[in-house]
């Protein structure tokens, strides 16, 4: 893959390296799937009612549990992020309500970073249909393709970001990356991506989480 083999030498060692960790993590996070699953107490929401009020909920509730990810809360987090696919791809309303919901895994299951997006997608599946819940999914892994084929992407990520990356999987292989490329999800799974690495600003005024009612209601009734 022509991306992957540009990276310079120092890039390749860090990807290498990372991968390494990888193993090690997945193979400590295998030997312990009862300590993940006990932690697993808010019920998936059933209506659009109840995934407003779990969003709600995200005020003041953290993508880590000691506040060393993102600086701002999941609410802050998630509204950004929507705002900015909203900016952007002002007719895809799934998208947009992908970011808005992206990072309820982190409040279904607190503490199992490397599968909050699968957590939220399949928390969402039934209310909002299969594309959102696969985006959602796909935030996650476009994390590891960006880290593997952008440079500046993997350079400026937070050392709360690089460390989670471990545990995700680590930058993609070439064959991981060709795969991703050649799924039908990319683009917008790369957009959400985009947005989810941009919407951490502190203190930036959105708009509050109602307003988005009407939006996700239309994207539950089309699913």
């Amino acid at each position: 893959m022509n991306r992957a083999t540009a990276a310079t030498a120092d890039q390749a060692a860090t990807v290498a390296q990372s991968a390494q960790s990888a193993q090690s993590a997945q193979s400590a996070q295998s030997a312990q799937p009862a300590q993940v699953a006990a932690v697993a107490t808010i019920s998936a929401p059933a209506t659009v009612a109840e995934l407003m009020a779990l969003l709600a909920d995200c005020h003041d509730a953290w993508d880590m549990p000691d506040r060393s990810g993102d600086p701002v809360d999941i609410l802050d987090h998630d509204r950004q992020c929507a705002e900015l696919l909203r900016r952007d791809f002002p007719a895809d309303e799934e998208l947009q309500v992908a970011g808005l919901v992206h990072d309820i895994g982190h409040m279904l299951v607190p503490g199992d970073d490397a599968g909050h997006g699968v957590h939220g997608g399949d928390a969402v599946r039934g209310l909002l249909g299969a594309r959102v819940a696969r985006l959602v999914e796909l935030h996650v892994v476009a994390k590891r393709y960006l880290a593997a084929t952008d440079s500046a992407h993997a350079a400026a990520l937070s050392a709360s970001s690089r460390r989670t990356l471990v545990a995700q999987g680590g930058p993609m292989t070439a064959a991981e990356i060709a795969a991703f490329e050649s799924d039908p999800d990319f683009t917008a799974a790369i957009a959400l991506r985009r947005a989810d690495d941009a919407g951490k600003v502190v203190g930036l005024t959105v708009h509050a989480l109602e307003t988005w009612r009407p939006i996700v209601e239309r994207v539950a009734a089309a699913r």
